[in-house]
């Protein structure tokens, strides 16, 4: 992360694997020689004032006279230097708003970018006119305190909130299709037998294996073979992967997460199905450490099972390839002056030409598909 500013460490105030909300302090900068006490850091708390007390008036007389509002002292400016957060300075300069004159409560004062966006929301917002009948506020507040709508119950004309999970996915979305120029590779595999294997060996096995399992077996072993498809581009050289590691994408209720199975290649396709299977729990119930979510090297994504065909995915941003996975479709195949019934997979491989070309990535994939037509070698 990068630091607003330069300076020596005086206080930690977070604690590992403690979930800070943001805006949240997590440590404190200060010069060399610089006596900072703890107690600086802590947020100034404005107690709310008492209503005033409204008096009613006698049956008869006229109510009295609404004071004339006091006018609203604009804000005074901050002098010296301003601590601002880059990405609160950067959200500033969007919404057009002056830093000066925004108060900031993280540590030291700094501005982030929950002061920047209250700022903003404050400038935009008309001033209320006085009323002797109402105040605002109340319905203000009662408007505030509405649920927001949640995507599964979302109705035509309303509006849905995006969530933390959402946002990253689309930011990590965007930065791909910027930076990322890609090619597009699709071939049919016939995973007749590999559908006949899989009944097998849950059959006869105690642990259930899924069709992700043996494909990430396979494109294990084409990684081995092609390894310039684990590569990223670093300055006029490519770095390949240390280690062969597949994201797996999992959909969760807040969106899709891809975490990560460690160095598919060692392993039997029994302790793949293991490993998955226990990351899937995991990502499922929100217990996933951020080791799972590093080191990936290619992503896996299957939309079979919602009746999917085939479909272009999205590379992830620090890997060089994706696959996508489209439903197995009982086809009827030509043979030799016979018709067959066979079982077809579309893969569709998009891939960053930055670091592979054409004719590797599709020896890569033929190379994937005929390991999937002949299951034997996977075990």
């Amino acid at each position: 992360m990068e630091s607003p500013s330069g300076g020596f460490v005086k206080h930690i105030l977070a604690q590992i694997d403690q979930t800070l909300l943001v805006g949240a302090p997590m440590l404190v900068l200060g010069e060399k020689d610089e006596d900072v006490p703890l107690s600086a850091v802590d947020a100034p708390t404005t107690a709310s004032s008492a209503p005033a007390a409204t008096t009613e008036p006698a049956p008869g007389t006229a109510a009295p006279a609404a004071p004339a509002p006091e006018p609203t002292p604009a804000p005074a400016q901050r002098k010296g230097r301003i601590m601002a957060s880059p990405r609160a300075k950067r959200l500033a300069k969007e919404l057009g708003v002056d830093l000066s004159v925004v108060t900031g409560t993280g540590p030291v004062g700094k501005t982030t970018e929950v002061h920047v966006r209250k700022a903003a929301e404050t400038k935009a917002a008309p001033a209320p006119a006085p009323s002797v009948t109402a105040p605002a506020a109340p319905v203000a507040a009662a408007a505030a305190a509405q649920p927001s709508v949640p995507a599964a119950s979302a109705a035509l004309g309303t509006t849905v909130p995006v969530n933390r999970l959402q946002r990253i996915t689309a930011e990590r979305m965007l930065k791909s299709k910027q930076e990322i120029p890609c090619f597009y590779l699709t071939v049919q595999a016939d995973v007749t037998d590999l559908v006949a294997q899989r009944t097998h060996l849950n059959t006869t096995g105690n642990i259930k294996i899924s069709y992700n399992d043996f494909i990430m077996k396979a494109v294990a072993l084409g990684l081995e073979k092609f390894p310039l498809m684990t590569g990223q581009l670093a300055g006029d050289k490519i770095a390949l992967a240390e280690a062969i590691n597949i994201g797996l994408a999992i959909s969760v209720p807040d969106g899709l997460i891809a975490p990560i199975v460690k160095e598919i290649n060692t392993k039997s396709i029994t302790q793949i199905a293991r490993d998955s299977q226990s990351l899937i729990e995991r990502t499922r119930n929100d217990k996933l450490d951020l080791s799972d979510l590093e080191g990936g090297c290619i992503t896996i994504s299957n939309l079979g099972a919602f009746g999917i065909d085939s479909f272009i995915p999205i590379v992830v941003p620090g890997q060089c390839t994706i696959l996508g996975i489209g439903r197995i479709a009982e086809t009827c195949v030509p043979d030799s002056g016979n018709i067959l019934l066979r079982k077809l997979m579309n893969m569709t491989l998009s891939v960053d030409h930055k670091v592979a070309n054409g004719a590797y990535a599709a020896q890569f994939l033929d190379f994937v598909r005929k390991r999937l037509e002949d299951p034997s070698s996977l075990i």
